[in-house]
């Protein structure tokens, strides 16, 4: 069979993994690689062991080969927008880093261009969504594990690092608000958690500045997401500054709660009770012993179960979600984190901005014409 043909842009951190994963696989062929700083570029190709050669001169010349398939997105954030549109008006499958856009328009008009083209696949990176803990809390929940889930909260708090070359980081026109850069890895994380239940009806969000690195964007955030069946979820965010980093997750049920604290010794990380597998009692899975001495051997999870502990991109599921974006190519299927399908992840980002300035809720989901108003008139 043909290998799947890759123009990628950015050779930055998250870029060079991704990289190495694809480097991995003999279904695909780099073709193509663009970076602010072509001797990065050449680095990173030389490091990885492929050819130096590969580095493009410019974007239009990776639209312009009919040799690749796909395009995949791994530069700042404000350039995501523009590259996605003009990928898939020259008819490339694209891989985002997230966020998907910077401007509502062009947000608009990405899912405008995927739904005119149901041959093109589209995926952006909300990598947390491949993390096994994940993977499992979504089955549990969807299993009925902890009843009618009432109240939940997931955090992101994650310094990003600004230090030396990655200053460019501090700035909106490059890197757009706080939620393009983590904050909405929770949000992933959350409407993930609760779509077998519910959906978000209605949101609130307060934002303010950056209180130690001169972030031109607003760093801290505190969003409340009311769902059709009456939960209520929180989400607070800070790339500004902070103890480590923080995924912390609160979930409760009528019939049972979990608990992850990314910040704890891994054998305590997680923990949940429930009704009708723990008998009411708290359990931690990470821990086999811990579960053997309560009785509990079979609710132990296997040793190789990830978390999301950190915000190293090395130890996320880098892998999984290549893998996952390259059977989509193949089958033609979409991915659910594709522009369109996963659109209120986005969504919440754009009336977090409206709530948070406007200091008023905002009904879910977005009203498209409103949000556009608003975002031309700033």
């Amino acid at each position: 069979m043909k290998k799947i043909g890759v123009g990628f842009v950015g050779a930055g951190w998250m870029g060079k993994v991704l990289l190495q994963r694809l480097a991995e696989r003999d279904d695909c062929e780099l073709l193509a690689l663009l970076n602010r700083r072509p001797e990065r570029a050449r680095a990173v190709l030389v490091e990885l062991g492929l050819d130096e050669n590969l580095v493009a001169d410019d974007y239009q010349s990776i639209l312009a080969n009919p040799a690749i398939d796909t395009v995949w997105l791994c530069d700042p954030n404000g350039l995501h927008g523009p590259e996605a549109i003009a990928a898939m008006q020259a008819g490339k499958h694209v891989f985002c880093e997230k966020p998907p856009a910077t401007a509502f328009a062009d947000f608009c008009r990405q899912i405008e261009l995927e739904r005119a083209n149901p041959e093109l696949i589209t995926f952006i990176d909300y990598i947390l969504y491949f993390d096994t803990m994940q993977k499992r809390l979504r089955g549990m929940v969807a299993d009925g594990e902890f009843g009618q889930i009432t109240q939940i909260q997931v955090n992101y708090r994650h310094p990003v690092n600004t230090e030396g070359d990655k200053a460019w980081k501090l700035s909106k026109e490059l890197m757009g608000d706080a939620f393009g850069m983590g904050i909405n890895h929770s949000i992933t994380v959350m409407l993930s958690i609760m779509s077998p239940q519910a959906k978000p009806v209605s949101l609130y969000a307060t934002s303010q500045r950056a209180k130690v690195r001169p972030f031109e964007a607003e760093a801290i955030w505190s969003v409340m997401i009311t769902f059709d069946n009456g939960a209520t979820g929180i989400c607070l965010g800070n790339i500004d500054s902070g103890n480590g980093y923080d995924a912390y997750h609160s979930l409760y049920g009528t019939t049972g709660g979990f608990v992850f604290e990314s910040q704890v010794d891994r054998p305590n990380k997680v923990r949940y009770w429930s009704d009708r597998s723990t008998g009411g009692d708290w359990v931690y899975p990470l821990d086999a012993e811990r579960c053997a001495a309560g009785g509990a051997a079979e609710l132990a999870w296997p040793v190789d179960t990830t978390t999301p502990d950190t915000g190293n991109v090395i130890l996320h599921q880098s892998g999984a979600c290549v893998d996952h974006f390259i059977d989509c190519v193949k089958t033609g299927v979409k991915s659910p984190l594709s522009f369109a399908n996963s659109l209120a992840i986005s969504e919440i980002g754009w009336a977090a901005q409206m709530s948070a300035r406007l200091g008023q809720s905002i009904s879910l989901p977005l009203d498209w014409d409103e949000a556009a108003r608003f975002f031309a008139s700033q």
